[in-house]
C-alpha cells in the first residue's frame, strides 16, 4: 500500500524513464521483490505544511519497499520519532504505509524519487529529478522552512529554491535565507551509518527541528 501524493501534479509517472541506471535497477528489484513498491516514491504529508523536509532518496528496505518516504527503515525510526516529539505527527508510526500515520504542518520530499544503487545517485540523476522537486516546492505556498537531510539534498534544495551554492555551504544546523525569503536549514542525514558512527545523535537531530518549528511560527 502507498498513500496518494498530496501534490500529485508534481509526481513522475510510475515507470519514469529519465534515468537509465535507475530504471534498470528498478527492474531488477521488481523481479526480485514483486510485492514491493519499486517505483518513484510520492511526497508524503500535509500540503499546507510550513515545514518541508527534503531527503536524499528512497532506501531499499524503506520507501522503495513500502511506497512512503522513510517508512520501514532505520532512518525513519529517528525521523518520525523526532517529528512526533515536536507535534508534527498524528497517530502512531508503525513502519508501514498503512499504519495511519499523518503529518501535521510537515511534508516530506526527496531529492531523488527512485532507489539508487548503494544509495548513491549520480549527479545527472539528481539533476533529472529536480524536474519534480521544483514543482513540488512551488506547490507548497505555505512552506516557510525547508530542512535538507544531507549534502546532496542540500544542494538540490538550494537550486530548487533559487539560491546559489557558493553562498549556501552545507553544515549541520546551518541556516540559509533563500532569494524567495524561504529559510533552509541543514542536517546530517538520519541514516543508520551516521547514527551508528555518532556523526548524528538524536539530540543533534532534534535541535534541527526545534529550530525549524521556531522559524515556522
Amino acid at each position: 500500500m502507498t498513500l496518494q501524493s498530496p501534490i500529485p501534479q508534481s509526481e513522475p509517472p510510475h515507470d519514469c524513464p529519465l534515468c537509465p541506471r535507475l530504471v534498470a535497477f528498478r527492474g531488477e528489484n521488481r523481479a526480485e521483490h514483486p510485492d514491493w513498491w519499486n517505483a518513484p516514491v510520492p511526497v508524503f504529508g500535509d500540503p499546507l505544511a510550513r515545514i518541508a523536509i527534503i531527503g536524499l532518496a528512497p532506501g531499499k528496505m524503506g520507501a522503495n519497499r513500502t511506497g512512503r518516504p522513510f517508512t520501514g527503515d532505520y532512518a525513519g525510526d529517528l525521523l518520525f520519532a523526532t517529528l512526533g516529539k515536536f507535534g508534527l505527527t498524528e497517530g502512531k508510526y508503525d513502519a508501514r504505509a498503512d499504519d495511519g500515520l499523518k503529518l501535521r504542518n510537515a511534508i516530506i520530499l526527496n531529492a531523488v524519487k527512485c532507489l539508487p544503487p548503494q544509495n548513491k545517485p549520480l549527479p545527472e540523476e539528481v539533476h533529472n529529478c529536480r524536474a519534480f522537486l521544483k514543482p513540488a516546492v512551488a506547490a507548497l505556498p505555505h512552506a516557510q522552512v525547508f530542512v535538507a537531510l544531507g549534502q546532496i539534498a542540500h544542494q538540490s534544495a538550494v537550486k530548487a529554491l533559487g539560491g546559489k551554492l557558493p553562498k549556501a555551504r552545507f553544515a549541520h544546523l546551518a541556516e540559509h535565507r533563500m532569494p524567495s525569503g524561504k529559510m533552509l536549514i541543514d542536517s546530517y542525514h538520519c541514516s543508520r551509518y551516521n547514527q551508528n558512527t555518532g556523526r548524528l545523535t538524536a539530540d543533534m537531530f532534534e535541535a534541527v527541528f526545534e529550530r525549524a518549528v521556531a522559524l515556522s511560527e
